[in-house]
């Protein structure tokens, strides 16, 4: 487990570095990406000669997959570029399998009773007491989670200051609130919003597999809240403010990773308008692109307009606003991911591309419509590896921007596209 490195001892005359926090965001297998972008910021910093600095993140914050990548690197704040390396060899490896059921059994098991009950009709389901969970069983990623993510490090980071807080955010089905967990250093009273709220307490693998169960697809994750089980689903769902748990846990700069376009080409020649009626697997694509990417795009410009604003009031009258300028800076796709995963629909176990087939994904490498929702199961590592290296393409094209946020002096050292 990282543990290595040891934290600089701040120079008590230099000026105090405002809070840095990182924001991770929902997409199933689209997180690779995530750990593309990770890994170029951490070769940048190493080429300014800050790579043996404290953690970058010192407040970390994940929804969904994201939540998995969030908790992974909290775990190993204590040594930054070492646990990025550890993520990015497990992304690169991973395959369908190790996420969930992926052989005839398992489908058998879980996806076929779904489409017994498209095909044949609930009230056969009924009289046969079938109650499927889900279309897939992620029960595997247990197994995963415990050897990727040790988060029994994570008080040890937080005394040790390494680490100031990590927070994963859930959807609760039985109450239908959004809830964010966390754990930080300093004491905090959990906040409150219109149906969203914090719980402050031990974040544990339950809590990840929850933030994850990307609904229909993953069973739901029960977890106590005040005393009583409730059932929760990822975190993207009914997330209105995704950037909200980090800037509660006081983050004053936030890097923020996305896992789809935030804009559309205006021409849309990628995806010209067809005739034809949309398969189930286009419509649970548009539904899961409207749960893990449109509210991302929304807060981003909230928080800009909320910039703005208090760049017009004067500085003693923003002191008596409970509203502080955030700097915000984003990376995002700069491709479709659809039209990603339709290359590499073919990768998917042959009983899991079966089923997807039934509900209208195409291996047609040109459909990236019907690709949208393998895009999200997709975690094979031809897929894994694209996503990974144009996260880390994009990033190095933003390798000014990256420096100018966190203070670095680039050296100008040469870094591969990939």
């Amino acid at each position: 487990m990282p543990s290595t490195a040891r934290p600089e001892t701040p120079d008590s005359h230099a000026p105090r570095a405002p809070a840095t926090g990182l924001l991770l965001t929902g997409g199933g297998a689209r997180a690779a990406y995530q750990v593309g972008v990770l890994e170029a910021i951490a070769d940048i910093r190493r080429a300014c000669g800050v790579g043996r600095a404290p953690n970058p993140f010192p407040i970390i914050a994940g929804t969904s997959a994201g939540a998995i990548n969030a908790a992974a690197l909290a775990c190993g704040a204590d040594d930054f570029g070492r646990t990025v390396r550890r993520m990015a060899r497990a992304w690169r490896q991973v395959h369908a399998q190790q996420v969930y059921g992926a052989d005839s059994l398992s489908v058998m098991r879980s996806g076929a009773r779904w489409l017994t009950l498209l095909s044949v009709g609930w009230a056969l389901a009924r009289w046969r007491r079938m109650h499927p969970h889900s279309l897939l069983d992620n029960a595997p990623l247990e197994k995963l989670l415990a050897e990727m993510v040790p988060l029994e490090r994570l008080p040890q980071l937080i005394r040790g200051g390494q680490l100031s807080a990590l927070a994963v955010t859930a959807s609760s089905y039985s109450s239908g609130e959004h809830v964010t967990f966390f754990e930080a250093a300093q004491p905090l009273r959990p906040w409150v919003r219109s149906q969203r709220k914090a719980v402050c307490g031990p974040i544990t693998h339950a809590h990840l597999l929850a933030s994850s169960a990307i609904p229909f697809v993953f069973p739901a994750r029960g977890l106590v809240l005040d005393g009583h089980t409730e059932y929760f689903g990822d975190g993207s769902m009914r997330q209105s403010a995704p950037i909200a748990p980090a800037i509660h846990l006081g983050a004053e700069r936030i890097v923020v990773i996305g896992a789809g376009r935030m804009h559309e080409p205006r021409d849309h020649t990628a995806v010209q308008p067809t005739p034809d009626y949309p398969s189930l697997a286009q419509i649970a694509g548009h539904a899961l692109s409207n749960i893990f990417l449109d509210a991302l795009a929304v807060d981003v410009e909230r928080v800009l307009r909320i910039n703005q604003t208090l760049s017009l009031i004067p500085e003693e009258r923003r002191a008596q606003s409970a509203l502080r300028p955030i700097e915000l800076l984003v990376i995002a796709p700069s491709q479709r991911l659809d039209a990603v995963a339709a290359r590499h629909v073919g990768d998917l176990p042959a009983p899991v591309r079966a089923m997807l087939g039934a509900l209208g994904v195409s291996s047609s490498q040109a459909d990236a419509r019907s690709a949208a929702l393998a895009s999200y199961l997709l975690f094979e590592g031809g897929y894994t590896r694209e996503l990974m290296a144009l996260g880390r393409a994009d990033t190095l094209a933003l390798r000014d921007k990256v420096c100018r946020f966190f203070g670095w002096s680039d050296g100008g050292a040469f870094l591969p596209a990939s």
